[in-house]
């Protein structure tokens, strides 16, 4: 696995790369050599266009290890289009399974593709804001960048 940090307007993320393809985005740096890819410099890249406002689709492989039902959620993440909000039980309905409100956010909780794979859009039912790997303060960011074009 390679790996490599950088500066963005939330502080430190490290973006990893596993088989040519993006397996996690951490708030965070991570420790243990830094090898920058032509992959992780893209992801990086597209990252600084989104926080610019210049790009609302990320256009990258992803590496997506989970289980079946976290493989489904973090593809419905994925279709939720930029500045739009839904539920988790939203997600629930999305995915076949209108009960699974619960298990939706503990999947959202195990996302390791922040951002890309937006969990920060994923929102209470009542609309309020809840946990976030990043913290709440970095999903207010998140969805007040995006609710701003």
């Amino acid at each position: 696995m390679k790996k490599y940090s950088y500066k963005t307007p939330l502080g430190n993320i490290t973006i990893q790369e596993k088989d040519n393809k993006i397996s996690a985005i951490s708030f965070c740096d991570v420790e243990g050599e830094m090898v920058e890819t032509p992959l992780i410099k893209r992801a990086y890249t597209q990252l600084c266009e989104y926080f610019a406002r210049k790009r609302r689709v990320f256009n990258l492989p992803l590496l997506l290890e989970g289980t079946e039902f976290q493989i489904k959620v973090w593809t419905a993440l994925q279709k939720i289009e930029y500045g739009k909000t839904l539920s988790y039980r939203d997600i629930a309905e999305v995915i076949g399974s209108p009960r699974a409100s619960r298990a939706v956010g503990n999947a959202n909780n195990k996302n390791k593709i922040a951002i890309i794979i937006p969990c920060h859009r994923v929102i209470g039912s009542n609309g309020s804001l809840t946990g976030y790997a990043g913290g709440l303060r970095v999903k207010k960011f998140l969805l007040n960048l995006e609710k701003q074009d």
